[in-house]
């Protein structure tokens, strides 16, 4: 039997003049992605924890919040005070300990755990966060900018989470970030990937609920 698979529309993607709307309109989605980008971590700057409390007030979709910040216990209390049902962090952005002390905030405010790797980093670097985690993402791009071709090479990565995942906390969500199109959705799910960020795959198009239905027709051709 196919697994079942979660799409999560990025809002970096939408229309910030009509966010409300656009975020209607992907609302067949079973997550809504909203990517937190500082000018540090990564080049581009984007949205903060008052964007997240109006997302929040407008719908009731499970809100997958991706940091892309240095040192994100700085700010993980505050995102999931804000709404946040999933706070995401990057292995790199912090020590061990600082990442640690992350995961431990997003206990402490119920907040469901990620974390995420770069291109540049190894599968094996989340093995010791593995056990209490409900999701590992593998960037497919280098994060920071949207609209960017998939990265072959990350099936690898992807390939080696999941036997990681599948030996470890079976109950973990393998999430793949970056370039997921019609065209490469069906690459990603094959090497184990059962969660997929889309973003002008899917607010690039007029149609919204035929781009999401195209994606997840695409993993089961």
């Amino acid at each position: 039997m196919a697994q079942p698979i979660t799409l999560a529309p990025s809002i970096l993607s939408a229309d910030f003049c009509r966010l409300g709307a656009d975020i209607a309109a992907v609302s067949s989605a079973e997550w809504l992605h909203v990517d937190v980008m500082d000018g540090r971590f990564v080049p581009n700057l984007t949205i903060g924890v008052p964007v997240v409390e109006s997302i929040r007030r407008t719908t009731d979709m499970f809100l997958d919040v991706h940091l892309m910040i240095e040192k994100p216990v700085d700010m993980a209390a505050a995102f999931a005070k804000a709404g946040a049902d999933q706070l995401t962090v990057h292995l790199e952005a912090d020590t061990p300990r600082g990442i640690r002390a992350a995961l431990d905030v997003m206990s402490e405010h119920d907040a469901k755990k990620g974390v995420a790797l770069r291109p540049i980093t190894k599968a094996e670097a989340i093995l010791p966060y593995l056990p209490e985690l409900d999701v590992v993402v593998v960037m497919t791009v280098e994060p920071g900018f949207g609209g960017q071709k998939f990265m072959d090479a990350q099936l690898d990565t992807v390939r080696a989470v999941r036997r990681y995942i599948d030996r470890i906390n079976p109950a973990c969500r393998l999430e793949v970030d970056g370039g997921i199109a019609v065209d490469t959705i069906a690459a990603a799910y094959a090497a184990g990937a059962d969660t997929f960020v889309a973003g002008s795959a899917v607010f690039g198009k007029p149609d919204r609920a035929a781009a999401l239905a195209a994606l997840r027709g695409a993993c089961h051709e």
